[in-house]
């Protein structure tokens, strides 16, 4: 048939085309939404197919990229300083290095009933700083007082 006869080139100026007066065939809604919408619902299984990888992340690379590897509450202050002991500086305050004894970070949980010591770490979050510096203490960080 040749093109200049087909249905679709007669209704061509009309408004509707053939699809009714009531819209259909006309906005998104007959796409099934715009852009990449229906790709988790109506559209999942021309998702898996066309896109397999458009949803989730690659395994490899880490969310958080500074993960905090091994962690210390404040309660257990008192058992490694009995168990590692401190070191003294001039200032007669005990120092207590926790990075040199594998920890990342110190918390906040419980009590400290130890007096003005020193504690040496990378990170600290607010509650275990303060309760610290309640009782006399002094937080060190790494990143802020490099040491040799």
């Amino acid at each position: 048939m040749a093109t200049r006869l087909r249905k679709s080139r007669r209704q061509r100026g009309t408004r509707y085309c053939g699809w009714g007066q009531i819209g259909q065939h006309r906005q998104s809604g007959s796409r099934g939404g715009i852009g990449a919408a229906g790709k988790h619902k109506h559209f999942w299984i021309r998702t898996v197919i066309e896109e397999p990888s458009h949803f989730g992340h690659d395994s490899f690379y880490l969310i958080n990229r500074n993960p905090v590897r091994k962690w210390l509450n404040v309660r257990d202050l008192d058992g490694i300083l009995a168990q590692h002991g401190s070191v003294r500086d001039k200032d007669t305050k005990p120092t207590l290095d926790l990075t040199s004894l594998g920890y990342h970070k110190l918390l906040g949980g419980g009590k400290f009933s130890g007096g003005g010591l020193k504690v040496r770490i990378e990170k600290i979050s607010h509650n275990a700083k303060q309760k610290i510096e309640d009782v006399g203490g002094e937080v060190l960080l790494y990143n802020e007082h490099n040491t040799k």
